[in-house]
């Protein structure tokens, strides 16, 4: 017998198996290897996924919460905005009954103004219960941003500026403006003014 042939014989008697292992296919064992790096980038993106998913739910949720208080801050703006009329009215009405000289005679008069004044003040409490407060403007230097000055008044006294009159009250609902206040405001004197009233205060 030649060697070839014994060869081919001991091949033939080895257990399948420990031929297969020793002439195992290469391809065989890159595909295997392509399959569990398929697995674990299917396992990662899947985390993704789910990590994105839980993200876009949470944003959903805080653009929820911000609609509401936006809505709910829109809806409280409009009806305090609407809600200072009353107040402008009663106190317009008070000023006007006062100057009235056919009341002013009546003995009635300081009750009924009394009464008034309670309301008002009923209201103002409501007003600054939510958050609603008037804006100072005694004493107060203009600001554009809580002052709209409707007219200027020329005083040598006061630097320019400055506050003089209140024409109508203005409210701040928190830290947002619910409505300017109407103003008249200080400007300087011309110079031939200013003689002028010199001249005058001397004489």
């Amino acid at each position: 017998m030649s060697e070839k042939n014994q060869e081919e014989d001991n091949q033939k008697s080895k257990n399948p198996t420990e031929v297969e292992e020793t002439h195992q296919n290469p391809d065989i064992v890159q595909k295997k290897e392509f399959k569990e790096k398929t697995i674990e980038e299917k396992l990662k993106d899947s985390e993704e996924k789910v990590l994105r998913s839980l993200a876009e739910i949470e944003n959903q949720r805080r653009r929820f919460e911000k609609e509401i208080k936006d809505a709910f801050e829109f809806g409280s703006f409009n009806f305090a905005k609407e809600n200072l009329a009353i107040l402008d009215n009663l106190q317009r009405a008070k000023e006007a009954i006062k100057n009235d000289e056919k009341l002013k005679v009546n003995q009635d008069l300081d009750k009924f103004l009394e009464n008034i004044s309670i309301i008002e003040k009923d209201l103002i409490s409501i007003f600054e219960k939510n958050k609603i407060k008037k804006i100072e403007t005694l004493n107060k230097r203009f600001d554009p941003n809580f002052h709209q000055a409707m007219s200027e008044i020329e005083d040598y006294r006061t630097e320019p500026g400055n506050i003089l009159q209140e024409i109508q009250a203005g409210y701040m609902l928190g830290d947002r403006l619910l409505r300017p206040a109407l103003v008249s405001v200080s400007k300087m004197k011309s110079s031939k003014d200013r003689e002028n009233s010199d001249k005058k205060e001397k004489k």
